[in-house]
């Protein structure tokens, strides 16, 4: 199956000039050529699974991410995420923190979000590939980083996706944590959504208050003030 055909029909319908054009077919060219060639996260059939999980219709939240996690197991196609079983991340571990520090909840025993992307949570990363830690240890790379897809094309793709939810009547709550996400403001009408921001929670920066930022029981309170039912975030 084509990555074209990957992507669910209705995010198909809205995105459609976008996908259209030539610089997209050249990004799946690519992306197609490394999953055959390198190893790659997140796992070529969960490459959409934002979009599957959450469709156009159903959002309410837009937690935005940068790029997969690129350790092996780890990324699963939702910003965040990580499968039951696998370790969780220290950014993660942070979310569970903040959770617990605004709503009370329960720290989960596992990493998986799910839970939040079926409710409309749409768990999107703003690069969905990666070339993996180890790829990039076995041809010599020094220097072990994220975002190695980062200007593939990507990010086209993605802007259009927040495009496209900003021009919704429906208010929506956009979750910007860090400088990256927060790069995209510009594109969202503040006049009809919610922006909420705060430091990335990687362990590098979330004691900069991260833990305190109570973005979760913001965005329910706008989303009940609008007649929409909010998310629970307890991780089932």
């Amino acid at each position: 199956m084509s990555l074209f055909q990957q992507i669910p029909q209705d995010w198909r319908s809205v995105l459609q000039e976008t996908l259209a054009t030539p610089a997209t077919a050249e990004l799946f060219a690519q992306v197609e050529h490394a999953y055959h060639n390198k190893i790659v996260y997140p796992p070529q059939e969960k490459l959409f699974q934002a979009l599957k999980l959450t469709p156009f219709v159903q959002v309410k939240v837009v937690l935005l991410g940068q790029d997969p996690y690129f350790h092996a197991g780890e990324a699963e196609g939702l910003a965040f995420s990580v499968p039951k079983g696998v370790a969780i991340p220290s950014s993660l571990r942070n979310v569970h923190s903040a959770l617990q520090e605004d709503l009370s909840l329960a720290v989960p025993p596992h990493g998986h979000l799910a839970s939040w992307a079926t409710q409309g949570v749409l768990l999107l990363n703003t690069v969905l590939t990666v070339e993996s830690r180890e790829e990039r240890l076995t041809n010599g790379k020094s220097k072990v980083t994220a975002v190695s897809h980062a200007g593939l094309g990507w990010e086209q793709l993605t802007n259009a996706i927040l495009l496209q939810l900003s021009e919704r009547e429906q208010p929506t709550v956009f979750l910007l944590w860090g400088k990256a996400a927060q790069s995209k403001r510009e594109l969202i009408n503040t006049q009809r959504h919610l922006i909420l921001e705060t430091v990335h929670p990687s362990g590098l920066s979330a004691w900069r208050g991260f833990r305190q930022c109570k973005h979760f029981s913001q965005a329910n309170t706008f989303l009940e003030q609008h007649g929409l039912i909010p998310i629970d975030w307890q991780i089932d």
